[in-house]
């Protein structure tokens, strides 16, 4: 089978699961609601007469201020954590390379942290995702600087940077647990966490503006990460500015790393998952690969904050712990199947 078949079975695939993830989401929960009850309330909305929309106010209420958000909020943050990834992984040239293995989620979160301690909320989310942004900004340039060696990014070192700037993170947000009030000690949890829970339309419009623009100018930049991946030296004969798109690009995965964890706390792995999988099965053209991952990390976020709400019932499980409980045995078979190919760790 080619690639291009390969692609068409993959998007036909994707699409199906995020329609279906998406309506047995908004079914889901402790009250019930029915497929055509959902179905009926989104054709209303859409001006659209139906004999299937809900009459229950309860209900209606239900899936617009509770489900909806955060369905949408998890199908941006998960489009944005998974492009963020792909875009990593095109400028270090390596698979192992994704915003939390690396510290940028916890970066970006003890970002937050300072914007929550310090009181920048009284900007509204905004302060808050500000903060978040300079954080993932400041420890993937951290990461970028240190792993470069003679002109080429060091796998070892880019993991032991990685540990490092989250180990720096840790101590950071104990540092402001330990020093703020009740309140801000719980958001500051929340960061730690992740979670969907409390998801609102007001911050929901501003990560998937985010997401989109992101994800847009990614495509835009996929011929450049395709002539990059032949190396450095055949990129700038090809007339590509390798600094000024790895600046750029390093810019691009802050802001969207920054504002997915701004609004939902540290959710690991996505950007090292879903780029890997898309990449094994379509190939490693960059712009084809960043759209059908942003795709499949709405899957996997919308997959993932189902499981969170339902596996237990009347709690509601972090899915930062459900995102790390796929992607830890994934990274591991990245570690081993890199170690295999090279014949050791450097």
């Amino acid at each position: 089978m080619n690639r291009a078949s390969r692609s068409v079975i993959l998007t036909a695939a994707l699409a199906v699961l995020l329609v279906g993830g998406v309506v047995v989401s908004a079914v889901v929960g402790q009250l019930a609601v029915s497929p055509a009850e959902v179905v009926g309330s989104v054709l209303r909305a859409l001006g659209i007469s139906n004999g299937w929309a809900p009459t229950d106010p309860i209900v209606e209420s239900t899936l617009w201020v509770v489900r909806f958000p955060r369905i949408a909020m998890g199908l941006a943050v998960g489009a944005a954590l998974a492009v963020a990834g792909a875009v990593m992984q095109a400028i270090f040239g390596n698979p192992l390379a994704e915003p939390g293995v690396v510290g940028v989620s916890s970066g970006a979160a003890l970002g937050a942290a300072v914007g929550i301690v310090v009181g920048v909320t009284v900007l509204g989310t905004g302060g808050t995702a500000l903060f978040a942004f300079a954080g993932g900004l400041g420890a993937t340039l951290l990461v970028y600087l240190v792993s470069r060696a003679n002109g080429r990014t060091e796998v070892v070192t880019l993991l032991l940077t990685g540990i490092a700037v989250n180990a720096f993170a840790g101590a950071g947000l104990a540092f402001l647990i330990f020093i703020a009030d009740s309140g801000s000690r719980e958001q500051i949890v929340f960061w730690q966490l992740g979670s969907l829970n409390g998801s609102l339309w007001s911050e929901v419009v501003v990560v998937v503006v985010v997401a989109v623009l992101g994800t847009i100018a990614a495509v835009a930049l996929g011929r450049r990460y395709d002539l990059l991946a032949l190396g450095e030296r055949n990129a700038r004969h090809l007339g590509v500015n390798v600094e000024a798109l790895r600046v750029g690009s390093i810019v691009l995965v802050a802001l969207l790393t920054g504002v997915a964890v701004a609004f939902c706390g540290i959710i690991a792995f996505v950007g090292l998952v879903i780029p890997h999988v898309v990449r094994m099965i379509i190939g490693p053209a960059h712009r084809g690969l960043i759209v059908a991952s942003a795709a499949g990390g709405g899957v996997l976020m919308v997959y993932s904050d189902l499981l969170a709400r339902s596996v237990v019932p009347g709690a509601d499980l972090p899915i930062g712990l459900l995102t790390s409980l796929i992607g830890g045995p994934f990274f591991f078979f990245l570690l081993f199947r890199q170690r295999r190919r090279s014949g050791g760790w450097a």
